[in-house]
């Protein structure tokens, strides 16, 4: 007996065990409506969630081929609608495509304080909020499709045809879920320990079964892509591992996936000098990569702070900013390490924050990772912070140029001239940018590709060119033709907007409740019937 039935006879049997007080309870009703709303609760999702994502991470380790994907999301609308496209075009396979979720379009895009830089300002709840939103509408495009399939099942019924009506339940009984992991971005856990221990915990309750966590001072947080940025010492970063463990331990989602991120391939400085015990030890090697100067201590001034590195004491540059600062070109260096710490005390994957997409670069990185922690996998970020074009024109320029081949045809700092658009390099290049994805998770241990802020991106270009058309000449066709009559060709769901803000599943519960005294919005007269 299919679940569906089961279902049914379940609730048909408590009615009964109930008396006549429940005669007008529908047991069929009841089973769309448990069908509808599969998961309860964030952590019912948190643990679904962990353990696809768990499964992908062992498919990841047995074929790199087979690595994962996500979008990022600002609103749940956005993810509803990327997992509603991923199901149309992918004949219903979710598999390995997940959901991003950026800090940065959380301070810009969801603060009370108005748009704000990526520098962990905006409100730590409204992360969580974003979490619970998405799984919401997730959750809301189930039920939808759902409902579209007992509607088919009642028409198979009252046509007669069992073969369909059975067909239909069957699909029903193994129906893909719009619910997938979210990659959750916890910044630098807004505070101390135990701040990112309870705001872990939110994210948790919320759904989240990835947190993503990184390395920076959390009062000093920038943007992974702007200059500024200061680490932390090891020991103080892997406190803060620990603490997100903790909460999805606690929780019971003994799964949960941390991700380590290192921004200190941009970063210069730090805030603190490590603790050390002995030489060699965590905070003795961080302390290494500082950028010290030879002192004796007659010659030191007036609060100097001084370190005895292998017998020898050293002044670190100290900024008019209280900051210390690295060594120059230590930035990769300090990345293996921070990466091997992490993976070696608790976190399950790493995130290399880098200057531009270059396989070459973020591969040598991960092969030296992999020298202390084989199965390393890297979370990377596909930024809209990139110029794609110009970056991968001019490495293949410069292949070119080692190899012999002729580039008198093109000037290096001008390859973003849309005059190249056609060319033999430009070509080239963007054979480069199409599988970039995949020649990275094979040749650099890339488990995961996002692109943190798509969204915000597509919205403005498509409003952009809306408002030129709509204020312009083109008044009402600016719409007409470039939006709506696309809708219509593409068969985007959103063209019957009613339907997809929940007004057939509102019909369907007034007829459960009032039965025939429904008074349902999907009437005749209803101007979704032209679509």
């Amino acid at each position: 007996m299919s679940n569906y039935n089961k279902d049914i006879d379940a609730v048909a049997s408590l009615r009964k065990k109930n008396g006549n007080g429940w005669n007008d309870i529908i047991p069929e009703s009841v089973a769309r409506m448990r069908a509808q709303n599969q998961f309860k609760t964030g952590l019912d999702i948190a643990k679904y969630t962990a353990d696809l994502m768990r499964k992908d991470m062992a498919a990841y380790d047995a074929d790199p081929a087979k690595y994962t994907q996500s979008l990022g999301c600002w609103h749940g609308f956005i993810g509803q609608q990327k997992m509603i496209s991923i199901k149309k075009h992918f004949e219903g396979d979710t598999d390995r495509r997940y959901l991003y979720l950026s800090g940065w379009m959380v301070a810009a895009l969801r603060s009370e304080f108005g748009p704000l830089p990526d520098q962990s300002m905006h409100e730590k709840t409204s992360v969580a909020s974003l979490i619970a939103e998405l799984y919401t509408f997730l959750r809301q495009a189930d039920a939808r499709e759902l409902g579209g399939l007992f509607r088919q099942i009642d028409a198979a019924r009252e046509s007669g045809d069992k073969g369909l009506e059975k067909n239909i339940q069957s699909i029903v009984d193994s129906y893909k879920t719009h619910v997938v992991p979210i990659i959750a971005d916890i910044d630098a856990g807004f505070g101390n320990a135990e701040a990112t221990y309870l705001m872990a915990k939110q994210m948790i309750e919320a759904g989240a079964c990835c947190i993503q966590i990184e390395n920076q001072v959390s009062d000093e947080k920038q943007c992974g892509h702007q200059d500024g940025k200061v680490t932390v010492p090891h020991e103080d970063f892997l406190a803060k591992i620990r603490a997100v463990r903790y909460a999805f331990l606690e929780l019971g989602v003994d799964n949960g996936v941390i991700v380590a991120r290192t921004d200190s391939l941009g970063a210069g400085l730090t805030k603190q000098i490590a603790v050390t015990k002995e030489p060699g030890d965590l905070g003795d090697q961080y302390n290494s990569f500082l950028d010290c100067d030879e002192v004796s201590l007659d010659s030191l001034d007036n609060g100097d702070v001084v370190i005895n590195r292998n017998g020898k004491i050293v002044k670190p540059k100290r900024l008019p900013s209280n900051l210390f600062q690295f060594k120059q070109g230590t930035g990769e260096e300090r990345c293996v390490l921070d990466c091997i710490t992490s993976l070696q005390n608790g976190a399950d994957l790493i995130w290399i924050e880098t200057e531009k997409p270059h396989i070459a670069q973020i591969g040598a990185m991960v092969n030296a990772i992999k020298k202390q922690v084989p199965d390393a996998k890297l979370v990377y970020n596909n930024s809209p912070s990139f110029n794609w074009t110009l970056n991968f024109r001019q490495q293949s320029y410069d292949a070119w140029l080692s190899s012999g081949k002729d580039v008198s045809a093109y000037n290096r700092d001008d390859l973003m001239n849309v005059n190249y658009d056609d060319t033999e390099l430009a070509i080239e290049a963007d054979e480069k940018i199409r599988t970039f994805q995949a020649d990275a998770s094979k040749e650099a241990g890339i488990f995961h590709h996002l692109i943190t802020l798509p969204t915000y991106h597509t919205a403005a270009l498509s409003t952009d060119n809306l408002a030129k058309e709509y204020f312009g000449d083109q008044g009402m066709l600016g719409y007409v033709a470039g939006v709506q009559r696309k809708e219509i060709r593409q068969s985007i769901a959103c063209v019957k907007h009613q339907n997809m803000a929940g007004s057939d599943m509102g019909d369907d519960h007034k007829e459960y409740f009032a039965g025939e005294a429904a008074l349902k919005a999907s009437g005749k007269d209803n101007t979704m019937n032209q679509f």
